[in-house]
């Protein structure tokens, strides 16, 4: 009996062992805003600068692990449906129907939000001809009736520069046989400095950024098109910056959503957190981008003497 009893209390400990275990591995699979991994999918045209948020939020938090995939935006909107992606970073928010969808198969509401403005820069080869446009004359080049200049895109209809050219631009005609599909942002910068009849459109984040060395040595040959700024009066263009875009002052201006999949505080809140203030608003700023949550413009001041 007492051996029965001694065997009972061995396997009784042992079940909690092995209990307690598996609570430890649960444990550590949740994350947070300090520690842990999670995978998000990026639009690749904002590739420049949430690179830059990932670097540093990482090495502000030594036991986070986030690893971007950079692709289409269709197929980051596709990748909201799997359960491996927790967040992805886009062009556009969700509609009421998706966002519908999305609290009925997940059980709860997504959260997205605008963190920041950028542009769709026009850009040329530094010896080109062609560099100023109107925006009716952007039109007839990309719907083919104006064949004059090669056209070049990041991609198919599944990228956020397409959407948006055929959005607000093209106004749901489709594109030309003079537009061609480069294979992302890099190819098109870098067919545009071969060729000096070509016109191409990439996310500024790829360009504006003169003070990084990489940047500067990538677009050595290219150089921006001035678009027609129909606000400020006849014959005033404008190229992609910060206060062309904070000014409606260049006509091609998108905003950066990003969209979580977060019921619990974990590591995608932390990481919208970081993009949302201070710091993170400030790596948008130095990467030439509009923040969307805080002011970093000039202020006058009056000073006594």
């Amino acid at each position: 009996m007492k051996q029965i009893c001694k065997y009972g209390l061995g396997m009784f400990g042992l079940f909690f062992i092995i209990l307690s275990c598996n609570n430890d591995k649960k444990k550590t699979a949740y994350d947070s805003a300090t520690q842990g991994t999670i995978h998000i999918s990026v639009d690749e045209s904002f590739e420049p600068v949430i690179s830059e948020q990932i670097k540093v939020y990482e090495f502000s938090n030594p036991k986070t692990h986030i690893i971007a995939n950079y692709k289409p935006e269709a197929d980051c909107f596709r990748d909201l449906a799997n359960d491996s992606i927790r967040m992805v970073i886009v062009a556009k928010g969700l509609s009421d129907k998706e966002s519908k969808n999305f609290t009925v198969t997940l059980g709860y509401k997504p959260t997205w939000d605008i963190i920041a403005y950028d542009a769709v820069a026009v850009i040329i080869n530094k010896e080109g001809k062609d560099s100023v446009f109107t925006m009716k004359r952007l039109k007839n080049l990309l719907n083919g009736s104006d064949t004059s200049l090669q056209m070049v895109v990041d991609g198919n209809n599944a990228t956020s520069t397409v959407r948006y050219l055929l959005d607000s631009v093209v106004q749901g005609n489709t594109f030309g046989k003079n537009v061609e599909a480069a294979k992302n942002s890099m190819d098109v910068i870098n067919f545009i400095s071969k060729n000096q009849n070509a016109v191409g459109f990439v996310g500024s984040s790829w360009v504006v950024n003169e003070d990084d060395p990489a940047v500067s040595n990538y677009t050595k040959n290219v150089r921006f098109a001035l678009l027609a700024c129909d606000s400020c009066g006849e014959h005033v263009f404008a190229k992609p910056s910060q206060a062309t875009i904070m000014y409606d002052q260049y006509p091609l201006v998108r905003p950066l959503y990003y969209i979580l999949k977060e019921n619990a505080a974990g590591l995608g809140s932390g990481f919208v957190d970081f993009m949302m203030i201070e710091r993170g608003q400030l790596i948008f700023n130095r990467s030439y981008l509009v923040p969307a949550k805080i002011y970093f413009g000039i202020r006058k001041a009056i000073i006594d003497k």
